[in-house]
């Protein structure tokens, strides 16, 4: 049984239990859930759910949603069912599957998602474990993961809805022919400047299913000042504004 901790997300907002060892939330599912385009009425899919930080913030930004969290690990699935009771999302469940063969049951499969999102596992393959089977889980990438998330995402949207992924730089490119292959377009990249000047390590990504614009380079976020993080990140991680795209 996993050894938790509870605690809160958005200032306050939201509560959150998640596991006091191994992955803990950090700002990136914030950041995520502030990116999603999505609208009241709507419905929503994310992978690599985790004890649910995303959907959580987004369901606390937008009222009316519904949604799917696809997470493999159980006990993670566990924590995530709980938070979404405790902070009353009956519109949304949880799925324990890995993405790549998440298939909805049959009320969910008559109605394509308006928005997924996603975290993908990112580390090397060949870098140095870590000690925790959960973080492990969470992290660790495999040659071909990425693309085989994009087009499992991409699958469940409807026309023109949208995939948002946050990544690290050098996932860009590999990311960029993913959303291509799977009929992704308009893909807007905003990057994520740790501060002003400095080289952007993490960076937001969306695509469009149909989607026939211009790809196009926002300006992006600058995530810390002098004294800590920038206004602009403050308004989304503690405010729960959106991030404006």
């Amino acid at each position: 049984m996993l050894t938790t901790s509870e605690g809160t997300l958005l200032a306050g907002r939201v509560r959150y239990v998640q596991p006091v060892d191994g992955y803990r939330t950090g700002i990136e599912p914030v950041l995520l859930a502030a990116s999603v385009p999505a609208r009241p009425g709507e419905c929503v899919l994310e992978a690599g759910t985790g004890a649910g930080a995303g959907l959580l913030c987004l369901a606390a930004r937008i009222a009316g949603l519904s949604g799917v969290g696809v997470e493999r690990d159980p006990g993670m699935a566990a924590l995530a069912r709980r938070n979404f009771a405790a902070n009353g999302l009956d519109g949304f469940s949880i799925a324990t599957a890995d993405i790549t063969a998440f298939a909805p049951d049959s009320s969910a499969a008559d109605a394509a998602f308006d928005h997924a999102f996603a975290n993908p596992p990112w580390h090397d393959p060949a870098g140095t474990a870590s000690d925790s089977a959960l973080r492990e889980l969470a992290k660790r990438s495999a040659p071909g993961l990425l693309a085989a998330w994009v087009s499992a995402l991409a699958r469940r949207l409807r026309h023109r809805g949208s995939l948002t992924l946050i990544l690290p730089a050098p996932a860009l490119g590999e990311a960029c022919t993913a959303l291509t292959a799977s009929g992704l377009g308009g893909i807007t990249l905003l990057p994520l400047w740790p501060r002003a000047g400095r080289e952007a390590k993490l960076l937001l990504l969306r695509g469009v299913r149909g989607g026939l614009g211009p790809s196009r380079v926002l300006p992006g976020l600058v995530l810390h000042g002098d004294d800590g993080y920038s206004a602009e990140a403050q308004a989304i991680l503690r405010d729960g504004d959106a991030l404006p795209w």
